[in-house]
């Protein structure tokens, strides 16, 4: 079987982004401190514990899922190839 690159890239890309987008705000609304949050600007350039930041958050969040789950597949593909 062979996973299609794009799907699962796409798919964690998504679900990555709204984690962090998702996470973020809840600390916010919640009057959380985000001091572990904040630890995010050092993978993601120009996040910050605010809302525009969770914006920040959520592209980085997406390109970050997007590229690993295409190399996930990507390897995937390439080692387990079908007997035919």
């Amino acid at each position: 079987m062979k996973l299609n690159k794009v799907a699962c890239g796409l798919a964690s890309g998504i679900l990555w982004g709204l984690a962090v987008f998702a996470v973020t705000n809840y600390r916010l609304l919640t009057g959380g401190v985000g001091h572990s949050l904040s630890n995010l600007n050092l993978f993601y350039f120009g996040y910050s514990f605010s809302f525009v930041g969770s914006i920040i958050g959520l592209i980085w969040g997406f390109v970050y899922g997007f590229v690993i789950a295409w190399i996930f597949a990507f390897l995937y593909n390439l080692f387990a190839k079908q007997k035919q």
